[in-house]
């Protein structure tokens, strides 16, 4: 082992001076081996940076990997079990979903149906005006419905959270804070915004007057928060307790208008996976059917399915033949070296270098020569990555702070450590087979 452990200092030594006594021709193969490494390393950065996205939207809309969700509609009064078998127990949190209007009362919001914002323009997803159907299925406008004038009113989602949500759905925070659950609850409803209910708000100047369908009276809400929750309609989170200072029990049931609370979603933590079974016994036995509660178990791996890997190893196949570009100009020049260093070698031989250490010189030069470029590249990689996060992360939120991978690191020094060893190792074999004669025909 110490012998060996010397003739691999010796190989290594042997191989850096003659990299630094043709310094040019080493220039020349990294300069050809350098577009290989990069394109290996930005496959690989590239790969892990959409995975890392795709893992981040999964999150921040299902929950980490291991959160147990469980969804429900409203009915038969399954918002008040919800409610009262979470209180006081941590690892769950339920959001109930609904609407609610925050403007002028008795007018029709500026986006029915809660429908998004584009350049300052409010969608419509109301649906039209209502219709009602005779027993023999004729159906016509229902001109004795109450005709509301659109006026300064903005429809948003509601939802109603027992707890910070936020630890199962890692939301980007944007602007002012979030829902403070250790304070009593408030008469006057906290609000947080999603970012297209800010964009609302911002384009339509509105009273803070919020109407609930069922509620014993309009409310004031203060807006105290803006985060970005990847959702495309404008959504408000407030806290379920300050809900309920409003909204009795009897009002929380589907087919009350638009403002109906019409579906309920609760999360558990793994280690209150427990608490799944006992909520579930309750709600059947209110007469809620079986297949209407859907429980299931986040697993972000199965998600991401096998897409991603695909499109990089396809990716990395291109890369690789770039690679083999590089590493056919290391072999050209690898075998000009030995050529030249015929009598050189074959000296070394005849004063009794073994064939080994021999072939371990010129694999020496390759391998410190691959080195070399991989760590150009991965070091022009890692400056460019803060400059590339700078310039998307405005269009792509999820791309703001994106690091260099390790992973491509690793890829870009096993490239450069293969392409050192593919181009070097016939100039190696060659080197190693000169004959001692050699030296006497010099």
């Amino acid at each position: 082992m110490i012998r060996f452990r010397g003739r691999f200092r010796s190989a290594l030594i042997i191989g850096g001076q003659g990299i630094r006594a043709r310094k040019m021709r080493t220039f020349l193969s990294m300069i050809s081996l350098f577009m290989g490494v990069m394109a290996v390393i930005a496959v690989q950065a590239a790969a892990s940076m959409a995975e890392s996205a795709v893992r981040a939207n999964i999150e921040m809309t299902e929950g980490p990997d291991g959160t147990v969700v469980m969804r429900l509609p409203n009915m038969n009064g399954s918002v008040p079990i919800v409610l009262e078998e979470l209180r006081g127990k941590t690892g769950a949190v339920a959001a109930i979903l609904g609407q609610a209007i925050i403007g002028e009362p008795n007018v029709s919001p500026v986006n029915p149906g809660a429908g998004p914002f584009e350049n300052g323009r409010a969608l419509d997803y109301g649906g039209g005006p209502p219709i009602i159907c005779d027993e023999s299925g004729a159906c016509r406008i229902d001109q004795s419905a109450p005709q509301e004038t659109t006026g300064a009113a903005i429809a948003v989602e509601l939802m109603a959270v027992t707890g910070d949500i936020r630890q199962f759905r890692p939301y980007r925070h944007d602007a002012g804070q979030w829902l403070d659950f250790a304070s009593p609850p408030s008469l006057a409803p906290r609000l947080v915004l999603n970012r297209q209910a800010a964009e609302g708000f911002a384009a339509y100047r509105v009273p803070a007057e919020m109407r609930v369908s069922g509620a014993i009276a309009n409310t004031t809400p203060q807006v105290v928060g803006v985060l970005d929750d990847s959702g495309y309609q404008p959504r408000a989170y407030m806290r379920a307790d300050e809900l309920m200072n409003w909204l009795p029990d009897s009002a929380l049931t589907s087919g009350q208008g638009s403002g109906a609370f019409y579906d309920i979603t609760v999360l558990f933590a793994p280690e209150a996976a427990d608490l799944v079974s006992s909520l579930r016994a309750k709600l059947t036995g209110l007469g809620l059917p079986p297949d209407a509660i859907q429980v299931q178990t986040v697993d972000i791996e199965e998600q991401l399915g096998k897409e991603i890997q695909i499109v990089r190893y396809v990716f990395l196949g291109l890369a690789s033949l770039v690679l083999l570009i590089g590493v056919a100009g290391i072999l050209n020049v690898g075998l000009a070296t030995v050529g030249e260093r015929v009598e050189e070698f074959a000296l070394r031989r005849a004063v009794g270098m073994s064939r080994l250490l021999l072939a371990g010189i010129v694999l020496a030069e390759t391998l410190l020569t691959g080195l070399l470029t991989a760590a150009a590249a991965i070091g022009l990689s890692a400056a460019a990555i803060p400059v590339i996060a700078k310039v998307i992360g405005e269009q792509e939120p999820s791309l703001r702070n994106l690091t260099f991978p390790w992973e491509a690191g690793v890829a870009g020094v096993i490239a450069g450590l293969c392409a050192g060893i593919l181009g070097g190792l016939i100039p190696a074999i060659r080197a190693a087979r000169i004959p001692i004669a050699t030296v006497m025909r010099a």
